[in-house]
């Protein structure tokens, strides 16, 4: 509640031109960050071969189905190992403005409301700026096509660039790179076939949320499913879930997150499926199959031997790519033999008391499946950390967490050391139940404030025009929202500017604050 009058001065003064914007804090000392993102974690655009123009297509509100079917649908090239837009005018380019960081902030920044659900990165970026850290000096971005195979040769030159150009605009200071989700496995694989320029520029490593071993339950959804990007109500300002599910047939990315086939799983990730079996009595029965990620890819193939999609009046068929299937083996080898250079730190933080889907069911014994093809339409990192950390979060949520944010400035070194954290055990010191109440009544506090300030002008007063001039009152409101688990604050305020009287005005603002715990 502090913060909110604090805030609200502040605000007056700027108004005032008492006193200048708040420049952001810079730490000259401290070491380059990185941000990596992962699977569709990078605003793509399509760029016209004919004329040169880009447009947004990942990710956009308006026309988004339409724009993402025709630019960014695509087909696997095994020659190359890229996916390659079925448009053959339209090509993928990540944009670079705010040294990288653009394109991995705010994935969609012409979006208002809602524009939470949208964010990657932000509550990250805006943190570390806090810390010292600034754009194009500290702290940058690279983000990249994420349909691609993590060790393709394109991405990875990119990123070789990237690291170069971060290690220079520093000083020649080693980089800290922190990277979430699938981008763990792009920096692995980087660090598995770049192993020297990887030491040379990287200092740090630290991988959020990376699916090391595979996603699999997630991964054998997609498959048969497709997945969106959004849950509720957004979605339906985004992708169809059927668009995105042929997108990702044709994507390397996806089937290098495949459950890790040469990992000692302690429960073997399953692909279960109730059927309905006939037996030579002619009684049916009903049973529960279950298929070993190997034996998997049969059902794959059976249930999408009939996928294709209607491109420009061609019927193109996309059925479980085994092109593909043999690429991302072959990356399974890279990620496999990796491992962390001498002269890099590697630290892992995952997500805990939410699990992981490992194994997924179809059908039940109610219902079972009778068709294979009617699947489509049902609605470890292996290498030595310095450290190993787990938060109580969700996937994307975890970007946002307090909680990484103060394991991340304490690696990093970044800004004043925090009290209350303790890097030994991984616990904050709140203060306890009594030392919270004992500064409140009933679960409630006000805070009154008032404050005055007083304008010296050159300009002489008029007279005849004193009389007629009224004092001007205007009000400013701010609050904080709560939810079940936090208190909800808000701040009123009145400002009141009097008429200049012999080359003086004054002004007074009067701000009440009030908060309630939850």
């Amino acid at each position: 509640m502090a913060v909110l009058l604090e805030d609200i001065v502040q605000s007056v003064e700027m108004w005032l031109k008492l006193t200048k914007k708040p420049q952001p804090y810079v730490d000259p000392n401290l070491d380059p960050v990185l941000l990596v993102p992962g699977i569709a974690g990078s605003i793509l655009n399509a760029v016209d071969s004919q004329n040169g123009q880009e447009e947004r297509v990942w990710v956009r509100i308006l026309g988004a189905d339409y724009k993402f079917r025709t630019k960014l649908w695509s087909r696997f090239d095994p020659s190359t190992g890229r996916t390659v837009s079925l448009d053959p005018s339209t090509s993928v380019k990540v944009p670079e403005e705010r040294y990288g960081l653009y394109a991995i902030d705010v994935l969609d920044p012409d979006m208002i409301i809602g524009r939470e659900c949208v964010y990657y990165f932000h509550d990250m970026i805006v943190e570390m700026i806090k810390w010292g850290f600034q754009e194009g000096k500290t702290l940058f971005g690279f983000g990249y096509d994420f349909r691609q195979s993590n060790r393709l040769q394109e991405t990875l030159d990119r990123l070789a660039a990237k690291l170069e150009s971060v290690y220079k605009a520093s000083g020649g200071k080693k980089i800290n790179i922190i990277s979430h989700s699938m981008g763990g496995l792009l920096i692995k694989c980087f660090m598995g076939l770049h192993c020297d320029i990887f030491e040379k520029y990287v200092k740090n490593w630290i991988a959020i949320a990376a699916p090391f071993r595979g996603a699999p339950g997630y991964i054998a959804s997609t498959f048969l499913n497709g997945m969106s990007f959004v849950d509720g109500w957004e979605q339906n300002f985004f992708i169809s879930k059927w668009s995105m599910h042929q997108l990702l047939i044709e994507c390397p990315s996806i089937y290098e997150l495949m459950a890790c086939p040469h990992f000692h799983w302690q429960h073997i990730p399953l692909l279960e499926i109730w059927r309905e079996e006939e037996s030579c009595d002619g009684i049916s029965r009903i049973i529960l199959e279950s298929y070993r990620p190997g034996e998997s890819i049969d059902i794959f193939k059976e249930a999408l031997s009939g996928n294709s999609v209607d491109y420009n009046g061609e019927n193109i068929p996309l059925p479980f790519n085994l092109e593909i299937l043999k690429w991302a083996k072959e990356t399974h080898k890279v990620l496999s033999h990796a491992k962390v250079p001498s002269g890099v730190k590697f630290y892992n933080i995952y997500g805990i008391n939410l699990e992981t889907p490992h194994s997924i069911c179809y059908g039940s014994e109610e219902t079972p499946v009778t068709d294979i093809l009617d699947l489509p339409f049902f609605q470890a990192d292996g290498l030595h950390a310095e450290a190993r950390v787990g938060v109580p979060a969700e996937h994307r949520g975890i970007l946002c967490e307090p909680h990484v944010f103060r394991i991340l400035k304490h690696w990093l070194q970044a800004g004043d050391p925090d009290p209350f954290y303790n890097p030994v055990n991984d616990y904050v010191i709140l203060p306890t139940a009594f030392e919270t109440e004992s500064h409140h009544e009933k679960g409630l506090q006000v805070t009154s404030l008032k404050e005055e300030w007083e304008i010296v002008s050159e300009d002489q007063d008029d007279p005849d025009d004193m009389a007629s001039r009224r004092p001007f009152v205007s009000s400013i409101s701010v609050s904080q929202g709560g939810n079940m688990q936090s208190s909800r604050s808000e701040a009123h305020a009145t400002i009141i500017c009097h008429p200049q009287n012999e080359g003086k005005q004054r002004l007074e603002l009067n701000a009440v604050g009030v908060s309630v715990d939850a």
